[in-house]
């Protein structure tokens, strides 16, 4: 389940490296670039929605067949990518192939452990997660500098295909019968109207969301900004990678093993407010140049080990009240999260990258619209859900 969650990130950070020779490779600009990575996102996005029903009615592992079936052509076919908009479609086809795991591994978290035990679990998840990120750039430097960047898309293939073998005889099916849910739109757009008016729910994956948004205004700008603006080397970028993903799984394995008298929604709350201010901090030392490279990094380091803590919780949050409808929460939840994260990705690109600022204007927006919803939305009151709202949606 672990590995299905790092589909994404894997995709993502693997071809980090190479974006600023695709600028080179394809006669395109900044922006056109980082296109590639909106049209993943929003594949991400929108194609957890397609999932979630489908999880509900056919089961974890059925839609799991396709959508790695089509990571494992998408994958291939960008590494066949002859301008940027042909490697932007098949970015868009990767991502909706990419999505199916993530939507499955977050329901089979939901199917297979208590409530109580949902912050632990997620945060091994996340654990995973951190790791894709710190070996990620590194072999996605070392693969342009050896063979080139479309063999960035080859190895993305052959481990979707090595993913799909081992699913196949290692992965159990977790959907209980009596969770099975109709297949008819009427019942499915009930169900989603039905988890967009809980207002826990909302507030959770929403707060996700921008700090998510956050992460991903550095994943898309991290490349210009420390190999263009401050000469690092492409082998050299995955280090700074590795050393936010050592923070982030060092936050998630502390926020694994609290104690369960600590509220979900308390940490999260201060996960959210230590993004707030590190937010600041980034858009103080852009505007002000100080410290250089290190004066931008080091607030970003912050921001993202909070990430540690805002996702499990907020996931935990938002998961232990729908346990009946896991596959369609779970795709909500990550739709939520990805859908802000391009939109904001799109905002950053028509932005001039010329300088830090844009990423540092992004990411301390989504640390204040995180930590207003955080106050908004959820509190020791909505922590459990009343009964009214767990029950099967009719």
């Amino acid at each position: 389940m672990g590995v299905l969650q790092a589909f994404a990130p894997l995709s993502i950070d693997m071809y980090l490296p190479s974006m600023p020779l695709l600028e080179k490779v394809f006669s395109a600009t900044t922006a056109q670039i980082q296109i590639t990575l909106v049209t993943f996102l929003l594949g991400f996005a929108l194609g957890q929605a397609i999932y979630g029903p489908l999880t509900d009615r056919f089961g974890r592992k059925p839609p799991l067949y396709f959508s790695l079936a089509l990571f494992v052509f998408s994958s291939a076919a960008c590494a066949l990518s002859t301008s940027v908009n042909a490697l932007s479609m098949f970015r868009l086809l990767q991502a909706i192939g990419a999505c199916g795991g993530a939507v499955v591994s977050r329901a089979m978290v939901r199917d297979l452990f208590p409530p109580v035990d949902l912050r632990r679990i997620f945060s091994m998840l996340v654990l995973v997660l951190g790791v894709s990120p710190l070996v990620a750039p590194f072999i996605g430097g070392y693969l342009l500098v050896w063979f080139g960047w479309k063999s960035i898309f080859v190895t993305q293939a052959s481990l979707g295909a090595a993913m799909l073998v081992a699913m196949h005889f290692r992965l159990a099916e977790s959907l209980a019968p009596e969770n099975v849910r109709p297949l008819h739109m009427d019942h499915v757009v009930g169900t989603y109207l039905h988890l967009l008016r809980d207002r826990t729910f909302l507030g959770a994956s929403l707060v996700c969301g921008f700090s998510s948004a956050g992460m991903f205004a550095y994943i898309a700008s991290a490349p210009f900004v420390f190999i263009n603006l401050y000469k690092l080397p492409p082998q050299q970028f995955g280090w700074l990678f590795g050393f936010i993903a050592a923070g982030l799984i060092g936050a998630s394995q502390v926020n694994g093993r609290m104690s369960h008298k600590i509220a979900l929604w308390r940490v999260l709350r201060v996960a959210n407010l230590v993004q707030l201010g590190s937010g600041f901090a980034v858009l103080a030392t852009a505007a002000t140049g100080f410290g250089g490279m290190i004066g931008i990094f080091a607030p970003v380091f912050v921001y993202m080990c909070a990430t540690g803590f805002v996702f499990p919780n907020g996931s935990a949050i938002a998961m232990m009240r729908h346990g009946n409808m896991a596959g369609t929460a779970s795709a909500l939840l990550g739709t939520n999260q990805f859908v802000i994260a391009a939109g904001t990705t799109i905002v950053l690109g028509m932005i001039d990258n010329s300088s830090a600022m844009p990423m540092a204007i992004v990411i301390a927006a989504c640390g204040v619209a995180a930590t207003v919803l955080n106050f908004l939305t959820l509190g020791s009151k909505l922590d459990v859900a009343p009964p009214a709202l767990v029950e099967t949606h009719g």
